[in-house]
């Protein structure tokens, strides 16, 4: 099986046991970025070249499985016969037909013992769905329909929702590329971004390509938040609707040839 790092888009491949060690999460060896490998988790790559896996769509209901491979047998009762009903049943006949049958008696016993399953059920069941509500967290908060529920949710629990993510409702609003006045031989990139949205949303990963004047690449560089964004709490509050952010970046120049560049949100 395979997954792709969301971040710098390195693919990696695992097996069913690292799946459940980590209970779907992984840590990128190539950025340490932390994320959600059943996102994009497939069990076999599409022809190359490509850029990314296609991601896994979180259904209203989880997936039916109607095909068994194997169930094990339930474990037989023995009932065996308590000491009164033995000597009411050898003795003193009469005293005997005034107890209740066996079975009934079996059968009150079961019911008494029932709540103790009923409840570990329960139990079971809410910590398997908070266990696939964490494991789905980033699509399910991706879901503008469910995002307001899920705040409210995460404001009584005392949680944090991952931020919002939706690059098309992000625009460039002005670019420039300058030399370093500075540091010989870099670049200073700056741009100026804006959520056109109505949430906030977080601070993308950004692409920056150079060309050549046959738009032939030169250099490409993917830029995490914290690497444009200076300040942490802006980070982790994401961008308001409507608001603006400038980013600027330091590269090394790749030469005379890179005359044109593009950005990418990722």
């Amino acid at each position: 099986m395979y997954t792709q790092c969301p971040e710098c888009l390195t693919v990696y491949t695992l097996d069913a046991e690292t799946l459940g060690r980590g209970h779907g999460m992984a840590t990128c060896g190539h950025c340490t970025a932390l994320f959600d490998s059943l996102h994009t988790l497939t069990a076999q790559l599409p022809p190359e070249p490509f850029e990314h896996l296609p991601p896994h769509v979180a259904e209203a209901r989880p997936p039916l499985l109607s095909v068994p491979v194997y169930r094990p047998h339930p474990a037989q009762t023995t009932l065996e016969f308590d000491p009164d009903e033995r000597a009411a049943r050898l003795p003193h006949r009469r005293a005997a037909t005034h107890a209740a049958p066996q079975f009934a008696r079996a059968a009150r016993a079961r019911r008494g013992r029932r709540w103790p399953w009923l409840a570990g059920s329960t139990l079971l069941a809410l910590s398997l769905a908070a266990q696939l509500a964490w494991a789905e967290r980033e699509p399910l908060a991706a879901q503008r329909e469910l995002r307001p529920w899920l705040e409210r949710a995460c404001a009584s629990l005392h949680c944090r929702l991952p931020p919002f993510h939706d690059v098309g409702q992000l625009s460039l609003v002005s670019r420039s590329i300058r030399p370093h006045p500075s540091v010989p031989g870099a670049l200073i990139i700056s741009a100026t971004l804006r959520n056109d949205g109505d949430l906030a949303q977080g601070y993308p990963v950004v692409e920056i390509t150079l060309s050549d004047l046959d738009e032939n690449r030169v250099a490409m560089r993917r830029f995490r938040p914290r690497e444009y964004i200076g300040d942490t709490r802006a980070i982790e509050t994401g961008l308001a609707p409507g608001a603006s952010a400038t980013l600027v970046v330091e590269v090394q120049d790749p030469g005379k040839n890179a005359v044109a560049f593009e950005f990418r949100f990722l």
